[in-house]
């Protein structure tokens, strides 16, 4: 029957006019059912009554004003009890407020088209870093980062760190950055992931090792107050791992190493038969001689910040951004693990922020995002 409607409107070649009653409201006669006109570049609306034409307007459901809030709250310029005293928004009210917000974050991409990094406004050289966040057992959070700068390049979700996550991540920010761009070296807590990605998406760059995880790995292997006067020895040695400045605090180093194996290196290859199936034999001192192949195979990748000073030796920058990431999500531990992603991937976009005109942007790009999936 709505087919058989007729209210003379204008025919062209390439209008298709399809007369139906919809439930959008006339501008100008309220509470009046309009005719949807469909084109093939739009959709208009026209009046039965008052024989107007007109776009449907999109009303977002949150002001530029809220958007500051969620900003503030974020990146912990303010919090909750703040909200509750100076504005009386409790939590039920502030989590149905935001909503919106945590539903629709922005890509790690759509903030790089929006919000560019400084690299590509400057031909110094920098140095890549990755490391990624867990949430529990749940998922982990990469973060890409310019640690010359201090910078959040590029960040995803996914269910490990795996050869594949760094595979796509590496690839979407190797072609953003072209061959100009590219680090001049780099600084991980040698993943397999992460050293196989950055070896096949950037040219050949030193890459550093993280001494602080390897010191951090050997001293729980090596008990501080282990009753066998070797592990002592070679927890000591390891220790000093930190504080080498030159090539002569390296000889001197691996000269104590070298000492340290003539004196107990027989009890790395002593074996005790297994207990259980499943291993006939295992090696009776299996930490210490964990910690000392970790000391002594590929030692070239714990050195390369004594070629290269652009290059750190450990990825404390990254660790103090995930402690922050940390203590904000502990703020708001009611968040679900989804919710907990959304929070994560704002909290990486508004480290991008130095300005009000970068906060505007971004609220202007988030509006683009969700008028194109509404």
């Amino acid at each position: 029957m709505a087919k058989s409607l007729d209210y003379n409107f204008p025919m062209k070649k390439d209008v298709s006019v399809l007369a139906e009653l919809s439930a959008v409201q006339c501008v100008v006669v309220v509470a009046k059912s309009t005719v949807k006109l469909k084109t093939k570049r739009k959709v208009r609306y026209r009046c039965p009554e008052c024989k107007k034409t007109f776009i449907r307007k999109k009303f977002l459901p949150i002001t530029w004003k809220e958007f500051a809030d969620f900003y503030r709250l974020i990146t912990g310029k303010t919090n909750r009890l703040f909200m509750l005293d100076k504005k009386g928004i409790g939590r039920s009210k502030l989590s149905f407020q935001f909503k919106v917000f945590f539903d629709l974050p922005l890509s790690a991409e759509v903030v790089w088209n929006l919000l560019p990094p400084k690299l590509l406004s400057s031909n110094l050289d920098w140095v890549y870093d990755t490391d990624g966040k867990w949430l529990r057992r749940n998922g982990v959070l990469i973060n890409h980062r310019d640690v010359t700068i201090g910078e959040n390049l590029w960040w995803s979700y996914h269910k490990s760190e795996s050869y594949e996550a760094y595979h796509q991540d590496l690839s979407k920010l190797s072609y953003l950055l072209g061959d100009n761009y590219l680090p001049s070296g780099a600084v991980s807590d040698w993943n397999g992931g992460g050293v196989a990605g950055v070896a096949s998406h950037f040219r050949p760059i030193p890459h550093q090792r993280c001494l602080i995880y390897v010191l951090r790995t050997l001293k729980r292997l090596l008990p501080k107050n282990s009753p066998m006067i070797k592990t002592r020895k070679l927890r000591s040695i390891a220790k000093e791992i930190i504080h080498l400045k030159d090539e002569t605090d390296v000889w001197n180093w691996q000269s104590k190493l070298i000492d340290w194996h003539n004196g107990y290196g027989k009890l790395l290859i002593i074996r005790t038969k297994g207990v259980g199936a499943k291993k006939k034999w295992e090696y009776t001192h299996g930490n210490l001689r964990r910690s000392w192949k970790l000391l002594t195979k590929d030692q070239d990748r714990f050195f390369i910040y004594l070629d290269h000073p652009l290059v750190p030796k450990d990825i404390n920058s990254l660790e103090g951004v995930n402690s922050q990431l940390k203590q904000k999500l502990g703020d708001h531990w009611g968040m679900k693990h989804p919710q907990q992603v959304s929070f994560a991937f704002w909290y990486f976009t508004f480290s991008r922020v130095k300005k009000l005109p970068d906060l505007k942007k971004l609220w202007v790009g988030w509006k683009k995002t969700y008028n194109s999936r509404n």
